[in-house]
This record gives structure tokens, sequence and C-alpha cells, in this order.
């Protein structure tokens, strides 16, 4: 069987963790009700975005992955619901932060860990001074519903992680996501362009893209965020098959078929023609 349902969930965040723990997991059971095997909820959902502001902060919101009450919540919920369920959560090691995502599989068990490799730093993103990069590498994880590989917010910028995460043998990219207002430009908004980049990297690499945003306001000590919503998922080509307005809750799905995708991918020839000999720029 290589069929299988995705669903993307937004959602708003606010400063009580347990409140958006529930939240989530009404949303999960919601979209598995639909059908989804494979749920994605969108960066840090537990937490408010602490990032907005310099430290300090909320610190104690990282916690070392063995025994992480969020994480053990949901692989409780992914083994009831027998969903995949990435988890994003601050990731304490030794005295480290990282910016983590545990994969969760269909039987609550974690199958790894992914460490957000790209941080952005400016206002109302001050993630450089929370997080330590990411020191995993790209991953990805053969579930229960197929082979999934994960970026973390900024990541979804870069089309080398993108393409990394093809060529390893994903079926399907997942990006959960904290993003909006910028408050350095109250006149800018970059909702098409974030759109526009992720659709890019699925035209380019012939594979679904699926992205999970909060919304709402979040106030910081010195300006609030507006974070905009528009979670989506893109066919293979790119081309947008579900997508959630810029206020609001959503629980989005869309159905694929790997065989399907793998077939596709070889007619296009965009990964067997490639020149890596010509690529040393990339890396230098």
């Amino acid at each position: 069987m290589t069929q299988f349902t995705v669903s993307v969930i937004q959602m708003a965040c606010v400063e009580d963790v347990a409140e958006n723990l529930s939240t989530a997991q009404r949303l999960v059971r919601e979209a598995a009700k639909a059908g989804a095997g494979i749920i994605l909820l969108p960066e840090l959902f537990a937490w408010p975005y602490h990032c907005k502001d310099m430290p300090p902060g909320k610190q104690e919101w990282a916690l070392p992955l063995e025994g992480h009450p969020v994480v053990e919540a949901m692989a409780v919920l992914a083994k009831d619901l027998s969903v995949v369920l990435p988890a994003s959560f601050p990731e304490l090691v030794e005295n480290r932060v990282y910016n983590s995502l545990a994969m969760i599989n269909a039987d609550g068990g974690i199958l790894g860990i992914y460490r957000k490799s790209h941080l952005p730093e400016g206002p109302g993103y001050h993630e450089k001074q929370w997080f330590t990069p990411g020191d995993t590498g790209f991953k990805v994880w053969q579930t229960q519903y197929g082979t999934i590989g994960v970026g973390v917010c900024w990541d979804q910028w870069f089309p080398e992680c993108a393409r990394a995460l093809t060529l390893m043998g994903a079926d399907i990219l997942l990006y959960p996501t904290a993003i909006g207002s910028e408050p350095h430009d109250p006149e800018l908004h970059t909702r098409p362009h974030w759109q526009r980049v992720m659709q890019g990297h699925a035209g380019a690499n012939i594979i679904p893209v699926a992205a999970a945003n909060r919304v709402g306001i979040e106030q910081g000590r010195d300006f609030a965020i507006t974070f905009y919503g528009s979670s989506f998922i893109t066919d293979p080509y790119g081309e947008m098959v579900a997508q959630a307005g810029e206020k609001g809750e959503s629980v989005l799905s869309a159905s694929f078929d790997s065989a399907e995708i793998e077939a596709l991918r070889k007619d296009w020839g965009l990964i067997q023609d490639r020149r890596p000999d010509l690529y040393n720029v990339l890396v230098t």
C-alpha cells in the first residue's frame, strides 16, 4: 500500500503550555478522525514563540528528550490514534538548547531527532540568541505511512535542504513553522514569498510539501508579532491542494501515492539529470 493521507494543523499558541497541548491534542484527533496517517503541528506548538525577544526568557521550557512531558504526551496520542506525529520542542542537551523535532511513529515509538539546521536572527526572530545550530544533519525516516523528510521553519527557505531530503528518499517534505509580521517593517508581508519558495521546492523535486504555521497575535516585551497562518499542502508539481486562511484554526488534509510520485520524478528526470560535478560552488 503506497497511498497516504497527510494533515496539517494551524493553531494559536498562548502562554499556558497545558492549554496549547490540549488544543493540539484536540486538533490531532480531528485530523485522525478525517483519515490522516501523518499529522503535522506548527513549530514549537506547545509554547508561545519566545524568540520574539532577546534572552533572558523562558529557558525552563527547554528539557531533555528523555522524559519530556510534551513529547511523551504526543507519543501516547500517536499510539492511541495510530498516526505519525512529528513533535517540535526546545531540547536541552547538557548546556545547549536546540530547536528540535522528534519523529514519532504510529506505534508511539520515537524514530529519531532532527535539530533545526538554519537559525534566523533578526527583529522578532532571535533564534541564534536562544538555540544552538543543529548537529544532526538532514534526516528522513521510514514511518508506517511512508518516508518523511522534515525541515523546521527557516530551513524551508533553503533549496539545498529540500533537495537533500528528496535525494535521501523522502516521499513528502514537512515544515513546521512559526512565521508572521516583521517588526522592523510593518508594511512587509512575507506570506506570498514564503509560500512560493516551498511551492518551488515541490516542483523542482517532484514531491508534495506541507507547512503548518501558527496564528494569532503574540506580545513580546517591545512589540507584538501577528502570525499569519496560511498553512498549506502542495501536490508534487507545487500546486496548492489545500490552504488555510490567515486567521483561525484549521485542519487541512490531502492524499498522495508514493509510487505515483516516484514514477513522476523518474519521468521528469530532475534527479538523474543532475550534474554534481558542477556543484562545488555550493559547498565553498
